[in-house]
């Protein structure tokens, strides 16, 4: 009687067992056989040509440019014209009509003038009076001291075509910052989908092991406790899975944040998109290129260029402030006539000749430059300050490029390991497995070489996904977006 009541105890609960688990089971995910892949080319494509961030830094070139065109409009010819007329008690005081056409000219900081004035009147000044008809001009003014080799507005100019260089830079170590997060992302994202595949694998198998040791117990051909321990073994696994699951979603969310369309709308990855599946790599290719990527940052990193446009931007700017020390000096000289069109007659005295004209002499020095001497002084400091920011900059990006490189080859030598200890691992529990159907080995050592394999498994999906962050941040360290 009492061998029937433990007999009736342990079918009761194996029956309870066998319903709590079915319910479990059939509550869990399936594998979506409709899975598409989402690989990190396809993220590459979508990222430089719509994230918001890297269309803003295109928006750095284009302000450069702006610049540029403004600076030109300091060269733009200038037309002026002044008219001024005083009539009183039937006297006409004055009548001045002023016109000016200013051409600036590169070379010199010459400026060409044409022009035109007529000031006719009683009391119009005798310096300035002309006749009736007026008086045209044709001239210059040229600065012969200070603004000869380099002027205001050529330095403006050259200072904005190098602020072009300088914002291609700034642009491009954005767009290569905004690629670097969305790869890490990325590679997140594919070691949370490897582990969730993995822990639900181990679940399923648990629950298909399950099912068959209890239809033995049934049979009586296993102890109805080793039904117990494959319903516990796959419950422990389904607790992961729940748990994993929480974190698969948050990081398929991480990963939409850099996902956006051609209407700059935000997108979002659905359920059905997996990451590509990445088999350990090897790093013979990045041992051939460290050098050539070491010679290319030291060259073309956006840093380094940044740092070298800002360098020809503080040359150009004492290149002026050295033309500022000489005196002003400049030299205004119109030949006039009288002739205001090419068909009239006017006398040859009148005409357009060398005897006929205007000049004039301007000079000015403060006499201790302290003003100019003062940013000179602070043009230089600037120098040293931006030779030391390169010397530090450069060696910073040597260390990071070597210890991204370093990593690499620690993550080379740990999945080398790692894919020799699965492949034991597969033998151990293979072996034991064997041991299992012949009454040899225990449904505990089964479970707890499977859960190993499993972790294993885990550990070197996690190994993968670093080494191609790793990847990631060696070029992006050597101030390159990939490996193309």
């Amino acid at each position: 009687m009492k061998l029937l009541r433990k007999i009736r105890q342990m079918l009761a609960l194996l029956f309870l067992i066998v319903v709590g688990l079915s319910t479990g089971h059939a509550q869990s995910d399936t594998i979506n056989t409709n899975a598409r892949i989402f690989a990190l080319k396809d993220l590459e494509e979508i990222v430089l040509m719509h994230h918001p961030i890297v269309k803003q830094a295109g928006l750095l070139s284009e302000e450069a440019r702006a610049k540029v065109q403004q600076a030109w409009g300091d060269f733009d010819p200038a037309l002026k014209s002044q008219f001024a007329r005083k009539t009183f008690g039937n006297t006409e005081y004055y009548n001045n009509w002023s016109n000016e056409l200013k051409v600036p000219l590169w070379l010199a900081g010459a400026d060409l003038k044409i022009g035109y004035d007529r000031f006719v009147g009683t009391y119009t000044n005798p310096e300035t009076r002309t006749s009736t008809p007026g008086l045209a001009g044709l001239g210059l003014n040229i600065p012969i001291g200070q603004g000869l080799l380099i002027d205001a507005r050529r330095n403006t100019l050259r200072q904005a075509r190098v602020m072009v260089d300088y914002a291609e830079a700034e642009k491009i170590k954005q767009i290569n910052k905004v690629w670097f997060d969305a790869v890490k992302d990325y590679w997140n994202w594919f070691y949370a989908h490897r582990q969730y595949a993995l822990i639900r694998d181990g679940a399923d198998l648990a629950y298909t092991r399950f099912l068959a040791v209890k239809n033995q117990a049934l049979l009586g051909d296993k102890p109805a406790i080793d039904s117990v321990e494959a319903a516990i073994t796959f419950q422990e696994r389904s607790l992961q899975l729940a748990k994993i699951k929480v974190e698969l979603n948050n990081a398929r969310l991480v990963m939409s944040n850099h996902l956006w369309n051609q209407q700059q709308e935000p997108l979002e990855l659905p359920d059905s998109i997996v990451p590509q599946t990445t088999e350990p790599a090897v790093t013979a290719v990045y041992r051939n290129q460290l050098e050539t990527l070491l010679g290319n940052a030291a060259s073309t990193h956006p840093e380094l260029m940044a740092l070298k446009n800002k360098g020809l931007q503080l040359q150009l700017e004492r290149n002026y402030r050295r033309e500022m020390l000489k005196p002003k000096l400049s030299v205004s000289a119109s030949l006039i006539t009288s002739r205001t069109d090419f068909g009239s007659y006017v006398p040859e005295y009148y005409d357009l000749q060398w005897n006929n004209y205007k000049m004039g002499v301007d000079f000015s020095f403060p006499l201790f430059l302290r003003a100019q001497r003062g940013k000179l002084q602070e043009i230089k400091v600037k120098q040293m300050s931006l030779k030391y920011d390169v010397q530090q900059t450069g060696r910073e990006i040597n260390t990071k490029i070597l210890s991204a490189y370093n990593t690499l080859l620690a993550y080379e030598s740990q999945l080398a390991i790692q894919t020799q200890s699965i492949e034991n691992q597969q033998i151990l529990l293979s072996g034991e497995l064997a041991k299992f159907e012949l009454g040899e080995s225990t449904l505990f050592l089964i479970n707890s070489r499977e859960s190993k394999l499993i972790d294993m498994k885990i550990k070197q999906a996690e190994l993968v996904a670093g080494y191609q962050k790793a990847v990631a941040e060696l070029y992006y360290s050597a101030g390159a977006i990939s490996q193309r």
